[in-house]
């Protein structure tokens, strides 16, 4: 199908939810917010290729213009000027279509829980855990968004052993969902006496928040278990069971929560988690045939995978999906992701228009 079909189906489609949404008044609240959302989808879509084909018939009437024998020097001259800027504008404009076009992910607008475990390297791999953990609060903040950490499990040294947030916002998932993966440390350790670079990891999953919609639990999978929180190097935070921790029992899944002073809080948050883990569990079901057909890393969300190194002797970060090389790791551990973020989002997407065009 070409580009030219698909967006005549967009637009027929567009009219059709909207002529439903203005004619049906007997639709049920769950079938109406369905259509209301679709509806909603593609009024971006509609308006830009209301945009690109105001932008086609100008062009035809310059070029009309310019072929006619009649029309004088000065206002040839004139025209020719104008379709030479109009000309330069469909390129950005076809790629903003096929951009609206592309399959969406239906996460991408969801909130996200973020997680950050130290792996190999001891001490030092939980430093690097908690530099990172720090590191996207900071980005957080940049974004306007709400970062409220869920359980933290600090070494005593400064370090995190694993740390577990709530990220609220505007498209936190579209923006993260990159993040999961090893993550790669080279450096000398403060307690490195001979000046020798060691090289430590740490996991990242990024998990879209579910609603209860989106996931049903039931209430007799659950084990619930009631603990004292404990802070840094094993010191009592508070004095009441306040700590939550709940197993899944189908699924073996393991979430905790005791940043929270009250149990109510902390039982909120772990089934938060505990819903993400399973909404993405079914979503890597969903996703497998066509993940194991795709070449480009970028989108596997594979958290085995390395998928970056910061280098501190060289000041350098790497992102290995995509050979992105920046030599600028104050700034990203400072909080400034985007310069990394941004170029996985634009290889995602142009490997997305590859297919696009490939179906065309």
């Amino acid at each position: 199908m070409s580009i030219s079909e698909k967006l005549n189906r967009v637009v027929a489609r567009h009219d059709e939810l909207r002529d439903l949404l203005s004619t049906q008044t007997d639709m049920d609240s769950q079938e109406l917010q369905r259509i209301s959302k679709e509806f909603a989808e593609l009024i971006d879509v509609v308006r830009v290729v209301e945009e690109f084909r105001e932008l086609e018939n100008e062009v035809q009437g310059l070029v009309e213009l310019i072929a006619d024998p009649e029309t004088d020097a000065e206002m040839k001259a004139m025209a020719e000027e104008e379709f030479s800027e109009l000309k330069e504008r469909f390129p950005e404009k076809e790629r903003e279509i096929q951009l609206l076009l592309l399959p969406k992910d239906e996460a991408d607008e969801k909130n996200a829980i973020l997680e950050v475990r130290a792996g190999t390297g001891g001490d030092e791999a939980a430093l690097f855990a908690a530099e990172l953990f720090r590191m996207y609060q900071r980005y957080a903040e940049q974004h306007g968004w709400k970062f409220e950490p869920i359980d933290i499990n600090a070494t005593g040294i400064g370090g995190y052993k694993d740390a577990s947030a709530n990220i609220t916002g505007k498209g936190v998932f579209a923006k993260l969902k990159f993040e999961s993966g090893v993550h790669r440390v080279q450096r000398v350790p403060e307690t490195e006496s001979q000046g020798r670079v060691h090289t430590s990891a740490a996991t990242v999953a990024v998990l879209p928040e579910a609603e209860e919609v989106d996931v049903h639990i039931d209430q007799k999978d659950l084990r619930v278990d009631t603990y004292r929180a404990q802070g840094a190097g094993g010191q009592h935070v508070n004095k009441t069971d306040s700590a939550i921790r709940i197993t899944h029992l189908p699924t073996s899944i393991v979430v905790q929560c005791q940043d929270g002073k009250s149990q109510h809080k902390n039982r909120a948050q772990a089934m938060k988690m505990l819903r993400a883990k399973l909404y993405e569990t079914e979503r890597e079901e969903k996703d497998a045939a066509r993940a194991a057909d795709r070449k480009n890393q970028v989108g596997s969300g594979d958290r085995s995978e390395r998928i970056r190194t910061y280098n501190y002797p060289q000041g350098r970060i790497t992102d290995h999906r995509i050979n992105l090389t920046l030599y600028r790791l104050p700034e990203i551990m400072a909080g400034d992701v985007n310069c990394v973020v941004e170029p996985l989002i634009n290889e995602y997407q142009a490997d997305l228009l590859a297919g696009l065009a490939s179906e065309g």
